[in-house]
């Protein structure tokens, strides 16, 4: 968990420099900054074409592999994480369900009526790494429990955003090829099963999966978090595998090599596969995949035409209420009323005052926003007026949360199991 925070804090860092340079790039060489990500990008193998803008390669192709790490998160947080308590997933569940609901029906409010009502997805969303961050900043002031409460919160609005996406943001289906995808899906797991581990073959079948996705107008990126989901996160017992270990290096009729091999294979399975990839994975996502991300959809001019436009602009002030009112409202009023019925409890160091404050945190959409935001809209002004708002909110957001933590008691200590929560 600890390392895990510290990549997604990082990131977050490298996230905003990325940011930076797309905004100084779409306004000092605007021309450039758009000819080089709409330039077209080919790919033929065998009389098989796919002819992508290079933009498109980011935000359905490399942004895949950050769904997949987003699908093994959710896998491994279920399986033996934050999640495996089911009743203390309780509160954070809760608590992104209101951050989710709320900052969408207020964008609905906003915008009812009109084509761009259909953008009601984008203030739903929070980025982990900007949040992380900003609660990395703030060191000892926020409690361990309050920092897996904000993580376990933000793998449910994931699971939120990734039904949202397939459900509402996808094209419409052909069924031949979503035929295909959900075969390749029933091997990879077949295959998963009967514990097959040779790496090539996996990716592969993942790449089949997200061209069988493409094409069959699903977003390509619910791919990447298919895969993930499917991935074990269980693994040999270790008492199990040094057993078996010595058993096959004390065999004196077994090749050396052979048995060294084995108890190799034995000592790498003792591990999670799905521990493995996210090791392997979570640095490439949070270092170069979402920064190339930012870099390819944060470049916005920020011209005086642009922001007068964005000011009076539905879509902005959607966003902007969504991200920043609704995300709060939303998220305290779910966790005072679980808490309040007796549902749940506050995590250990916590106060009303500090989960106000991570829910001003999780006010900061970014990513995710800026990924729906390409799904729901095709007209380059309401592009720019979305993008305005989430920037513009999620700074906002970012100061709130850390003004308001940073002035919250500090509380690191953990509830008695019989003392009743504060409030």
């Amino acid at each position: 968990m600890q390392r895990f925070l510290h990549i997604e804090a990082s990131g977050g860092i490298v996230l905003l420099i990325a940011t930076a340079a797309a905004l100084l790039w779409a306004n000092v060489a605007g021309d450039s900054y758009n000819d080089f990500w709409h330039a077209e990008l080919n790919f033929d193998l065998a009389g098989f074409e796919l002819h992508l803008e290079l933009l498109h390669w980011v935000n359905d192709g490399l942004m895949a592999v950050f769904f997949f790490l987003v699908g093994l998160e959710i896998k491994r947080e279920w399986d033996v994480g934050e999640l495996v308590d089911r009743r203390a997933a309780i509160l954070p569940g809760v608590a992104a369900i209101g951050g989710m609901a709320l900052p969408a029906l207020i964008f609905f409010a906003i915008n009812a009526g009109g084509t761009d009502a259909s953008g009601w997805g984008i203030p739903m969303a929070t980025d982990i790494a900007f949040a992380l961050g900003v609660v990395a900043l703030l060191g000892d002031r926020v409690s361990g429990a309050l920092k897996v409460f904000l993580l376990t919160l933000a793998i449910v609005d994931d699971i939120g955003a990734i039904v949202v996406i397939a459900i509402f943001y996808s094209d419409s289906l052909d069924w031949a090829w979503f035929a295909l995808a959900a075969a390749l899906i029933a091997t990879t797991y077949f295959i998963r099963r009967i514990r097959v581990w040779y790496v090539p073959l996996y990716v592969v079948l993942a790449g089949g999966i997200w061209l069988a996705m493409f094409e069959s107008g699903v977003h390509a990126t619910l791919a990447g978090v298919i895969v993930g989901i499917i991935t074990p996160t269980h693994a040999l017992n270790p008492g199990v595998a040094q057993q078996q270990i010595d058993a096959a290096l004390s065999n004196p009729s077994t090749d050396p090599t052979t048995s060294a091999v084995q108890a190799a294979r034995l000592i790498k399975e003792s591990v999670p596969v799905g521990s493995r990839l996210i090791r392997a994975v979570h640095p490439w996502t949070s270092f170069v995949i979402v920064p190339i991300f930012a870099l390819a959809n944060a470049g916005i001019e920020l011209s005086s035409d642009a922001l007068a436009d964005a000011a009076t602009s539905t879509v902005t002030l959607g966003i902007g209420v969504g991200l920043i009112i609704g995300k709060v409202v939303g998220i305290v009023g779910a966790v005072a009323i679980a808490v309040r019925f007796g549902v749940a409890r506050l995590p250990g160091g916590a106060t009303m005052t500090s989960v106000v404050g991570v829910s001003a945190l999780a006010g900061i959409g970014f990513t995710v926003s800026l990924f729906i935001t390409g799904l729901a809209y095709d007209d380059a002004q309401t592009i720019s007026e979305a993008k305005i708002g989430i920037l513009a909110a999620s700074l906002a957001a970012a100061l709130l949360g850390a003004t308001i933590l940073a002035r919250s008691p500090s509380r690191t200590e953990a509830l008695p199991e019989d003392k009743p929560p504060p409030n």
